[in-house]
């Protein structure tokens, strides 16, 4: 138990620094370490929930934060992830696709790590209400706070500047999180392990180091690197839990 706790310690402190919650790779820890299937999607989700609230404390008082942008996905995306949390799929039909295109999304990063800066191309209404509603849904569906598909969808579309990205996507995932997790309750009363309370201490200590480092100090490209080694973890998770469906 200590050893896992020390783990999503050093989870919650990398993912925090970028505005995430690290719900994905709290699952493939829990998996090494042989929890309980139907007890690990609402441990994730609730310490997602720790981890995306501090994180977005510290990014609001940081000024790295946009309402206008935030508010129409969490208004939406909040019900389809109730929605999505009511239901669990076989990881063979999405995962392998959801993988590559979070590989495809860090090697862009990578790629274009030293161009901080960009344009923003504002978003119309009805864009935003339909990138909401997918997000909510795939976030309540997989168990995780939807950072690891918001962050590179802002990015890409160059919605949001890069340093207001973490912010945003900390605050999505946090609304998205607990929307999941109710959902989850709903749908029949949760099973949380019992080494949850270690694990919470271990993942807001780790997520107060790295959100306030990462709110504070970490420039456009330190970003992009650290965001292109978060959906690299994310991806190779989706495949390790595909390849448990077929063992």
């Amino acid at each position: 138990m200590y050893l896992l706790a020390a783990l999503i310690f050093a989870i919650a402190l990398l993912y925090s620094s970028v505005g995430h919650g690290g719900a994905s790779s709290y699952l493939a820890a829990m998996a090494l370490f042989g929890i309980a299937p139907e007890e690990m999607k609402p441990a994730a989700l609730a310490l997602n929930i720790l981890v995306a609230s501090i994180a977005t404390t510290k990014y609001i008082r940081a000024g790295r934060f946009s309402w206008p942008l935030f508010w129409p996905f969490a208004v939406v995306s909040i019900p389809f992830a109730f929605v999505g949390g009511f239901f669990t799929l076989p990881a063979i039909y999405y995962k392998p696709v959801i993988g590559i295109v979070l590989i495809v999304a860090a090697y862009h990063f990578i790629r274009n790590a030293r161009q901080a800066e960009y344009a923003i191309a504002p978003p119309l209404l009805p864009l935003l209400v339909l990138s909401g509603a997918g997000l909510g849904f795939f976030s309540g569906l997989m168990g995780v706070g939807g950072g690891i598909f918001l962050s590179p969808l802002l990015i890409f579309l160059k919605w949001a500047s890069v340093r207001n990205v973490s912010g945003i996507a900390a605050a999505f995932i946090l609304v998205n999180s607990i929307a999941g997790l109710t959902g989850f309750a709903a749908s029949g009363a949760p099973h949380f392990p019992d080494g949850l309370f270690l694990w919470a201490l271990a993942a807001v200590l780790g997520s107060y180091i790295g959100a306030t480092y990462g709110s504070r100090h970490l420039a456009g490209p330190v970003i992009k690197r650290l965001l292109s080694l978060v959906l690299l973890l994310a991806a190779v998770k989706m495949f390790v839990s595909t390849w448990g469906e077929y063992m």
